[in-house]
């Protein structure tokens, strides 16, 4: 499929730590809103993101939307029960190899950004929800093409994103039968070097 539709997805999907006074003072949906501007404008002004330098793009997802994803919990989702089997540092290098995918998977998709419009679909939710969706589609010359957005609540009350559907199909769905084939095969740690050696061949083998 064609990349140009995930615009503002590898920019969401990473994950920090870190507490945002943005994140708990906004709605999901004004807080989806506001972080796709902030990385689109971003993108559209940096000519280094525009030629697909990872460095650049690895950047902008860093400053603009790190704080607003739980890229662990998407990982979780995505491993499945095999998760809770894992070691610690087992979940982490999990979680940093799948990041790394999805980086170099999607990254010129970031660099493709220019006059794409995204438009933002009447949010529906109740005042206790604490899992919703955001739903929008991306016009690429007038051709709309769904994108949605799917965040839960913390503790603290801050809104994380943590799955994508892109065109009818959402992201840990979509890698969860991958990852399911790689730890039936050789378990967690063969799924682990899956993705290293997958992330080598994708970055030239640096």
């Amino acid at each position: 499929m064609k990349k140009f539709w995930l615009i503002p997805v590898m920019a969401f999907m990473t994950y920090t730590a870190a507490g945002s006074a943005m994140a708990q003072a906004l709605a999901p949906d004004a807080l989806v809103k506001q972080t796709v501007s902030d990385v689109m404008a971003a993108a559209k002004s940096d000519p280094n993101i525009q030629k697909g330098d990872l460095n650049s793009i690895t950047k902008l997802i860093e400053t603009k939307i790190m704080p607003h994803s739980d890229f662990t919990k998407t990982t979780q989702l995505t491993t499945g029960r095999a998760w809770a089997t894992a070691t610690p540092q087992q979940r982490e290098q999990l979680t940093n190899e799948f990041k790394k995918l999805l980086l170099y998977t999607y990254a010129g998709a970031i660099a493709q950004i220019r006059d794409q419009q995204v438009e933002y679909k009447p949010f529906r939710a109740q005042p206790g929800d604490t899992d919703v969706a955001v739903n929008t589609s991306v016009l690429n010359n007038g051709q709309p093409l769904e994108l949605d957005y799917r965040l839960y609540k913390t503790a603290s009350g801050e809104w994380k994103l943590y799955d994508l559907n892109v065109l009818g199909v959402w992201l840990v769905q979509n890698y969860r039968g991958q990852f399911a084939e790689q730890i039936n095969k050789n378990g967690i740690e063969g799924l682990i070097q899956f993705l290293k050696a997958r992330n080598q061949q994708l970055s030239g083998g640096k």
